[in-house]
């Protein structure tokens, strides 16, 4: 008998019969399973040390099979596996829901945005009440904080944008991604020190023009996610409609807050057509 899920199941069966047993009896079996377990973990230290110090490879190898990891893992000589970023942030979302719901709303995960950002999306009377920067700030941002302390950045996407700028998200978790040069526009279309808004597979962008160089940024303010497209272009910044953010067109980056910068995409011209590079989902 080798596989795990045997295994297991065989030493349920025996503890099922020992909970049978009187409490004499029962403590008699716990110590004795204790002291096997004690020498156990005592050989399996001592034999982890050695293959480390002799061939890390082998340990490696050794630790892949199910069974042996398994046991290691009972004996705590292993770390058990981290849960993924993803899981780890439904936890917290998870954590802070019933008290959402106990208000009629609601939160869900909207993006990631490695290395360090996080977009939620406020559901019900959460997306509207007074409270909501509160709510974000003091109960969903901390929760995810303390479950991924990688996550630096939670940022609230209002309803609109999650429909326009964030529906064509493709998930860091992905193993299936494509990239493709797409043809967007035509030189002429994009304004001479202006920005031009483009739809394309569903995601919403800009495009800005200096001369022949041209750059393109997924149309959503670092903010709340709002459309640039609509906003002032004044110096090569421009400033985002709804709340006064205001972005370098050349480099992205946000001059209103720092360390934060637009998305950005690969651009190719050819000609006078305009092609963005997308990662697609395959």
């Amino acid at each position: 008998m080798s596989n795990l899920e045997e295994l297991v199941q065989e030493i349920n069966r025996f503890e099922a019969i020992i909970s049978e047993w009187d409490e004499s009896q029962r403590c008699v079996a716990v110590g004795l399973k204790r002291a096997i377990e004690a020498l156990h973990k005592a050989a399996l230290t001592n034999f982890i040390k050695s293959l480390k110090e002799e061939s890390m490879p082998a340990l490696r190898h050794a630790v892949s099979d199910e069974v042996v990891y398994a046991v290691l893992l009972y004996h705590e000589l292993v770390k058990p596996p981290k849960p993924s970023l993803e899981q780890r942030i439904q936890s917290a979302l998870e954590e802070v829901r019933p008290g959402l719901k106990s208000h009629n709303g609601d939160v869900e995960l909207v993006a990631i945005k490695p290395p360090d950002t996080v977009e939620v999306k406020l559901i019900g009377t959460c997306s509207s009440c007074p409270a909501s920067t509160l709510t974000l700030s003091q109960g969903i941002e901390q929760a995810i904080k303390n479950h991924c302390p990688e996550i630096t950045k939670v940022v609230a996407v209002n309803h609109d944008t999650v429909k326009t700028a964030n529906s064509n998200f493709i998930s860091p978790f992905s193993s299936q991604l494509t990239s493709s040069w797409v043809k967007v526009a035509t030189l002429e279309q994009v304004p001479e020190l202006g920005v031009l808004a483009v739809q394309l597979a569903g995601t919403s962008l800009i495009l800005y023009r200096q001369g022949v160089t041209l750059k393109c940024y997924r149309n959503a303010c670092a903010h709340l996610g709002n459309p640039l497209e609509g906003g002032k272009v004044e110096n090569g910044i421009i400033t985002c409609p709804y709340h006064g953010f205001e972005y370098n067109l050349d480099t992205g980056k946000c001059l209103t807050v720092l360390d934060i910068s637009l998305q950005s995409y690969p651009v190719n011209i050819k000609g006078d057509k305009v092609f963005v590079k997308l990662q697609k989902a395959g």
